[in-house]
């Protein structure tokens, strides 16, 4: 099984510390915020506090406690022409960044604005999770990606540790139907080495 990521617009005070979508991230005071090669920061796309998901991650994949943050180069492809594009499979590996603390707590809300003042990410949203099937179309934790034809032999031994697809409210697209998989090695997640992760971008 996997676990369904359902999303919610919310008041941005509701998210912190807590399990969210977009928004600011709740880092470890030593965290920065994490830049690409041009030094431009990531898009933080999501955190996870791990105490959520516990009762649906029954193969034990993930680890008990502790919060998981996902960044990307994404802002390209939420409407924004003049940033930097990762093109169809395999991204460049300082395009995205996969954080873990064993802790949730003592973090620290990292704010990042434009220079009108306004907030450089997108609304927050307030996620809930289900069960759902491994190659499921949707936002989703572990599995397997959905677009799996063509490159099933890519996926041997790895987990889809986050799959995002297209969303039409937040004018997310892909190209053409397309999604974007977070893919590790089994046996890097079982030892917590979140340093082996991969992402590849998939269209129809």
């Amino acid at each position: 099984m996997a676990i369904k990521i359902n999303t919610e617009p919310c008041d941005a005070s509701f998210v912190v510390g807590q399990s969210h979508w977009w928004g600011f991230p709740d880092l470890p005071q030593d965290v920065d915020w994490p830049c690409n090669s041009d030094g431009d920061h990531l898009t933080f796309i999501c955190q996870i506090r791990m105490e959520d998901i516990r009762h649906l991650d029954h193969l034990s994949e993930l680890p008990d406690d502790g919060m998981l943050w996902f960044f990307a180069d994404m802002d390209y492809f939420l409407g924004d022409d003049e940033a930097r594009c990762e093109g169809m499979g395999e991204w460049s590996p300082d395009s995205f960044r996969v954080i873990y603390s064993c802790k949730s707590t003592t973090l620290c809300t990292h704010e990042l604005y434009w220079e009108s003042g306004e907030p450089a990410v997108l609304p927050p949203e307030s996620v809930t999770f289900e069960e759902t099937g491994e190659t499921e179309y949707c936002h989703k934790l572990l599995g397997q990606p959905a677009m799996t034809e063509g490159w099933e032999n890519e996926n041997e031994g790895l987990l889809s540790l986050l799959q995002i697809e297209e969303e039409d409210r937040w004018h997310l697209r892909f190209f053409d139907c397309g999604m974007v998989n977070f893919m590790i090695p089994y046996e890097a997640l079982q030892r917590l080495d979140f340093s082996r992760v991969s992402v590849c971008l998939h269209s129809l």
